[in-house]
């Protein structure tokens, strides 16, 4: 199953590549430079097939758990003055993406989406300190029933030239469900609530709507 966002590049790179293996075949008579012609643009499409991927999810929904929003490595966890909407101190979660790794972007709770805002901005690394304010981004607010409103960012990297977001102010979202796409490197921040447990790791690899990223006290209580 591939993502949407990828029909276009998809379509048109499996036509490029028929071109060159045919053409290779029928005019290049060097037999190692045919061969790697077609060798690497099947190679070309392989990726761009992998990168595009979109594995289904079952999703066991959970009001009292965020979920990740995309798979990756968790690369921050710390507290911050988040100064964009809630202008006052979160837990920041940051996710590094690869470009190996699935870049669908996910709900991590259910609830309203109350902000929804796009940032033109620069491409410096994913993992540069000023990346998720200074890049171009997308922040999202969700309004949910157990931990307020929290805030997700999708910042684009060095590679990422596109940022998809599908979330609008106002309409209800499932956690789990699409959320948006990031092409080609990039990373997610997630502004917490100070008062929630936050159960993953530095350098954790985390996977998009399957693992737990913060849960309600009262949760962590009950488990204990």
């Amino acid at each position: 199953m591939f993502h949407r966002e990828g029909q276009t590049i998809i379509i048109s790179t499996f036509f490029i590549v028929c071109a060159v293996v045919l053409i290779s075949q029928y005019y290049i008579d060097i037999l190692w430079l045919r061969w790697l012609l077609q060798v690497a643009s099947l190679v070309v499409l392989i990726l761009i097939l992998q990168f595009f991927r979109n594995p289904k999810r079952k999703v066991n929904l959970d009001f009292d758990e965020l979920l990740s929003p995309v798979d990756g490595k968790v690369v921050v966890i710390e507290e911050v003055e988040e100064t964009e909407y809630f202008n006052d101190r979160r837990r920041q979660v940051s996710i590094f993406m690869s470009p190996v790794n699935v870049h669908v972007t996910r709900y991590p709770a259910s609830g309203t989406i109350k902000y929804s805002k796009y940032h033109p901005g620069k491409y410096l690394v994913a993992w540069h300190p000023k990346s998720s304010t200074d890049n171009e981004r997308t922040t999202v607010v969700i309004n949910t029933p157990k931990f307020g409103e929290i805030l997700y960012r999708q910042v684009a990297g060095a590679l990422a030239r596109r940022i998809v977001n599908y979330a609008e102010e106002g309409e209800s979202v499932q956690q789990g469900d699409d959320a948006g796409f990031i092409k080609f490197g990039s990373r997610v921040d997630l502004f917490l609530p100070l008062d929630c447990a936050i159960p993953v790791q530095l350098n954790q690899k985390v996977i998009g709507a399957k693992t737990c990223i913060a849960a309600t006290v009262t949760k962590k209580e009950h488990e204990a």
